[in-house]
């Protein structure tokens, strides 16, 4: 090969090797610049004034809260840990017409009450555990819900204890102007009276009392539980039961308050407990029975 030709050989193969080290700064340079120039290091910056920085809680927001508001995994809204969700739900308060547990009030509670009611009423003044002045009925010594409107009360005045007047409920009420007002009716009525009569006598009684003495606060009383093998005719536990819920309802219609003694009295069969049965009857109480009524009336008060 003459000189000519080599040179011309160099000069080709210079021109091949500058050419492909060009191609290749090229490509460097090309997927250098489509990548961004490279990874950058992440500089920490501050948030935006009034957000936090992820993961972080803004000022007033609990560990438990993360930045969106969200509550995180196991917690409650307010950072809280989460109720168990088998927790039971807590039973909810009985309604404000029942009177429910209170400290025993004692006697000065006891002589502000009066009681008007049947023969199963008449046995606290007979038997002398309260006097005459505290309980209202006829002469007869028992009251039936349906003949309420036509009998007249024996009203033993404060000041003449021994001297009776014989007044209808509503002037009796009128005169007396009790602050409390026990009524314990219905024993009388549950064998002949449907629902509707029922609540129809005694709503009547309960609207007469209101507007003869308004600010007297009546507190309706449960029917006490009997002994059906010992009672009379249809004076029954079942018709009982029955009688005491639509005294319930009317005590809530009206604003008066509902005393739950049956339940307290009755025993496991739902009966009154033989202790109790002052008459034999299955009706009228002993005068023990007859103070623990008076007992859970100290400690269930209308305060």
């Amino acid at each position: 090969m003459n000189r000519r030709t080599r040179e011309s050989f160099y000069l080709l193969w210079t021109a091949a090797i500058l050419i492909c080290l060009a191609v290749c700064v090229f490509v460097l340079v090309y997927f250098s610049v489509a990548d961004g120039g490279g990874a950058t290091l992440a500089v920490p910056t501050a948030p935006p004034e009034g957000q936090a920085a992820e993961g972080q809680p803004m000022e007033g927001q609990t560990e438990g809260q993360i930045a969106d508001g969200q509550p995180a995994e196991g917690q409650s809204p307010e950072g809280q840990p989460a109720q168990d969700a088998a927790q039971p739900t807590p039973e909810p308060a009985a309604p404000s017409t029942v009177l429910g547990e209170t400290p025993d009030m004692g006697e000065d509670y006891q002589n502000r009450l009066v009681f008007l009611g049947d023969s199963t009423t008449y046995g606290f003044a007979a038997y002398g555990v309260l006097p005459f002045t505290q309980v209202w009925t006829p002469a007869s010594g028992t009251l039936s819900l349906f003949n309420w409107p036509a009998e007249s009360i024996n009203y033993y005045a404060p000041d003449s204890p021994d001297t009776p007047v014989s007044l209808s409920i509503a002037d009796t009420a009128r005169t007396r102007q009790p602050e409390y007002l026990v009524i314990t009716l219905g024993l009388n009525g549950v064998a002949m009276l449907d629902e509707d009569g029922f609540k129809d006598y005694y709503r009547r009684l309960i609207q007469t009392i209101q507007e003869a003495s308004p600010s007297t606060k009546i507190i309706c009383q449960s029917i006490y539980p009997v002994i059906d093998a010992r009672t009379p005719g249809g004076i029954k536990n079942d018709r009982i039961n029955a009688a005491n819920s639509w005294i319930l309802d009317l005590a809530e219609e009206t604003g008066t308050r509902y005393l739950n003694t049956h339940d307290y009295l009755m025993d496991d069969t739902g009966s009154l407990p033989v202790q109790y049965d002052g008459g034999n009857d299955g009706i009228h109480l002993t005068p023990d029975g007859l103070r623990a009524i008076l007992q859970y009336v100290r400690t269930h008060a209308w305060q």
